[in-house]
């Protein structure tokens, strides 16, 4: 199997993976699975991020959240720390996920290792590849999630300002950049608690 075949092979599994969520998300006119829809949102940014990705980021991108659906947040205790356990217990099962998929579809253990290691998030700040990803997913977050997220949740301003915070901080030059245009067609509350955010650096 040549490259592009791979490639090929790669994305259409994971695709067919996230499209049998049941959960439901809107997009335009479209009501697709939600998982389906956010890896879509995923490679959509990393292109806008990175003009020419690397195959293992671009599939890295598109199992960011692979059957995410199989792993509910409810099935862990409340709390910040039992959340973060969460959230790695999550970046395992898409890395495994998406390294088998990558196995089936003829890579080398180097490159499924790779992107396994990317998912995981162990070397955020330190890896390019690593780093990438996180900037594209708070991309993904700012622009289609945060609106929805702060509506749904109870006002606590400084909650929301470590969020914000910390979703800045997580972020690269590059994704700074990108986040401060995006925010420029965010609806005025939330301009104006990014603003605060970023002025107030030691809510991070």
């Amino acid at each position: 199997m040549d490259t592009s075949a791979q490639l090929t092979c790669a994305l259409e599994k994971i695709d067919n993976a996230n499209l049998a969520d049941p959960n439901r998300e809107q997009v335009g006119e479209e009501t697709l699975p939600k998982e389906f829809a956010y890896s879509q949102h995923m490679t959509r940014w990393l292109f806008q991020l990175e003009s020419e990705p690397s195959e293992r980021m671009q599939i890295a991108c598109r199992a960011q959240h692979i059957e995410r659906w199989t792993m509910p947040r409810k099935d862990f205790p409340e709390g910040r720390q039992a959340y973060y356990e969460w959230r790695q217990a999550c970046g395992r099962f898409h890395g495994r996920r998406a390294a088998g998929i990558m196995a089936e579809c003829g890579y080398p253990a180097s490159d499924h290792e790779r992107v396994e290691t990317v998912l995981t998030k162990r070397e955020l700040r330190q890896d390019p590849e690593t780093q990438l990803l996180e900037d594209v997913a708070c991309m993904v977050f700012l622009e289609r999630y945060f609106e929805d997220f702060f509506q749904k949740t109870d006002y606590d301003r400084e909650k929301w300002l470590r969020i914000v915070g910390r979703t800045w901080d997580k972020m690269s030059p590059r994704g700074h950049e990108a986040a401060l245009e995006l925010a420029g067609n965010m609806p005025q509350h939330l301009q104006t608690l990014l603003g605060e955010a970023l002025a107030e650096p030691s809510q991070k």
